[in-house]
């Protein structure tokens, strides 16, 4: 058994064996067809992750809530449910007016309502969209937010295809991939404040570090063909060495 970041991986998991058998309800097996498309499936992050129970116990008992099985939570729990992961942002989630309207009227949006539940791809800017935003609310103030995170959102693209770019020739700029994974996160934690006029006013902030990343994965590019440079010199001048050798050993000697 290895581990990931979320904790232990379940080489054998129940609750997705059971769920996804066909003696269950489509409806439930639908759960699992969602899940292996999920951002949280290609990062190890499961059933019990979420809802608790022993995912290592083929039986009912592992439903039980001795077992700390929670299943569907209450709708107005379901930002504290995400939010044991997602510390940062249920923090601004709860300071904000989406956090205020659900905790005044239970109604309100929450995690769920924006992200889904089990089908859940990696945040990316297009999630702010008039079709999702509008259920609850003119687009107006939502496009405005949209249009603030632009700049930064178009960089964060950038590196992420650097990065890949980077791994795809065998190069793991570990220092690099760390610093944007935590301003890339920080940035977007920022967003659930539903605070236009912050995100505004911490866009420069958010640019000069990406800058700064950027650079580091601009340098490191340049290195690369620098050794590209010198390994086709190096042929090159080997190769020259060896038709020289080649034609002094046919040259008739006196």
């Amino acid at each position: 058994m290895s581990k990931t970041w979320s904790g232990e991986r379940i080489e054998e998991n129940a609750c997705i064996d059971c769920h996804a058998s066909e003696r269950m309800k489509p409806v439930f097996r639908e759960i699992v067809d969602e899940w292996r498309k999920s951002w949280h499936a290609q990062n190890d992050i499961t059933c019990h992750d979420c809802h608790g129970g022993d995912p290592k116990d083929p039986s009912l008992a592992m439903s039980h809530q001795q077992r700390g099985f929670i299943g569907v939570p209450p709708y107005a729990k379901i930002p504290d449910l995400c939010g044991r992961c997602h510390v940062g942002i249920l923090r601004y989630f709860n300071e904000s007016g989406h956090g205020k309207a659900l905790r005044t009227s239970g109604k309100g949006p929450h995690c769920v309502v924006c992200h889904g539940s089990h089908n859940i791809q990696k945040a990316n800017i297009e999630i702010i969209s008039e079709q999702r935003c509008s259920k609850c609310h003119t687009y107006g103030r939502a496009q405005d937010m949209k249009q603030a995170m632009f700049l930064v959102e178009k960089k964060i693209t950038e590196i992420e295809d650097g990065i890949k770019a980077l791994r795809r020739a065998g190069i793991y700029p570990e220092e690099q991939e760390q610093a944007f994974f935590s301003t890339q996160a920080e940035f977007r934690t920022l967003f659930h404040t539903v605070d236009v006029n912050l995100v505004k006013e911490r866009t420069g902030e958010y640019t000069r570090k990406l800058d700064d990343i950027e650079k580091g994965i601009s340098g490191t590019f340049a290195d690369l063909r620098s050794r590209k440079n010198f390994s086709g010199f190096l042929m090159l001048l080997v190769s020259g060495m060896g038709v020289v050798m080649l034609l002094l050993s046919k040259t008739p000697k006196e």
